[in-house]
């Protein structure tokens, strides 16, 4: 049976952020709020909570989820030939609405999909995913929505979309845009800018001029 935690609220908060992490823990979903949509998320070491991930969302494997992370210094971590274009990046537009796409290194045992050893990180600003991801490490973190839906901006519609495939529902409001984050993809030797979304592709090139036009 699933759980919905008013985030709003001190105890609200504490208590969801605690059930949250004792059920990713348990290789088990959590949905939480983020700057764009509300997001499902699972363990990212866990390939298991991963698979169960798509499911709920009727997603294949060809479609692998991105990673959120609380704070830059994760990349270290987890990415392996990050450029000098990516940390300018990152510097300017994280937390927020901006995904990178990176190498991921050899030696991390997970299985986020069909990922052709690459993997899309974002560091999120809304302040409920920071603080949960604080307390569980990297999240594999997709909309919270069926695929071939819209991506939900209230916990109510993930909710009516996930049910009780998910164990955990943290209600932090509504979220403040539907704009979907930009990605980047920082694997060849110029950056790629693969969706535009949140951050246009004129700002981004305030930082890196080189960028390509691949969407």
């Amino acid at each position: 049976m699933a759980h919905r935690y008013d985030c709003s609220t001190v105890s609200g908060r504490a208590d969801g952020l605690r059930a949250a992490t004792l059920a990713m823990r348990r290789g088990e979903l959590v949905v939480l709020p983020t700057d764009a949509v509300y997001g499902i998320g699972a363990d990212a070491f866990n390939s298991a909570a991963v698979d169960s991930l798509l499911q709920a969302k009727g997603r294949g494997r060809a479609m692998p989820s991105p990673v959120l992370v609380a704070s830059p210094d994760a990349l270290h971590e987890l990415v392996t030939d990050f450029p000098k274009a990516g940390w300018a990046l990152v510097e300017a537009f994280w937390p927020g609405g901006l995904t990178l796409v990176a190498r991921h290194r050899t030696s991390l045992t997970w299985d986020l999909g069909e990922t052709h050893g690459t993997v899309a990180v974002r560091m999120p600003s809304h302040p409920v995913a920071l603080d949960l991801l604080a307390r569980t490490g990297p999240l594999a973190v997709s909309s919270a929505n069926l695929t071939g839906h819209p991506s939900p901006q209230d916990c109510d519609a993930a909710q009516y979309m996930l049910g009780d495939s998910v164990t955990v529902y943290l209600d932090g409001g509504p979220t403040t845009a539907a704009v979907a984050s930009s990605i980047v993809d920082l694997t060849g030797p110029a950056p790629i800018l693969k969706r535009a979304g949140a951050i246009n592709a004129e700002r981004l090139r305030t930082v890196v001029p080189d960028l390509q036009d691949g969407s």
